[in-house]
């Protein structure tokens, strides 16, 4: 049997949602309103149809692909750059 190296420590795994800055916002399919999104130094696709009017400069908090809800800039910057210094990021 295999063993992950959480397992080891008697941790569980947990799912993170991760602040990023919106670059472009795509309104091509109104039932599915889409944004890029750049986490540091990476860009992914997020769905941002449920939280309300969402620009382009603005910060979301992200998980699996969507947006939860936006958030401050300084708040963003924080927890990106405590990411960062993790090495997560």
């Amino acid at each position: 049997m295999i063993t992950l190296p959480f397992q080891e420590h008697n941790l569980n795994p947990m799912c993170l949602a991760v602040p990023g800055q919106v670059i472009s916002i795509d309104l091509s399919d109104p039932d599915m309103k889409m944004a890029r999104v750049k986490f540091g130094e990476i860009v992914k696709d997020i769905c941002i149809q449920w939280v309300d009017d969402v620009k382009v400069g603005e910060y979301v908090i992200a998980h699996i692909g969507t947006a939860l809800s936006k958030v401050d800039e300084a708040d963003a910057l924080y927890t990106l750059n405590a990411l960062k210094e993790m090495g997560d990021l």
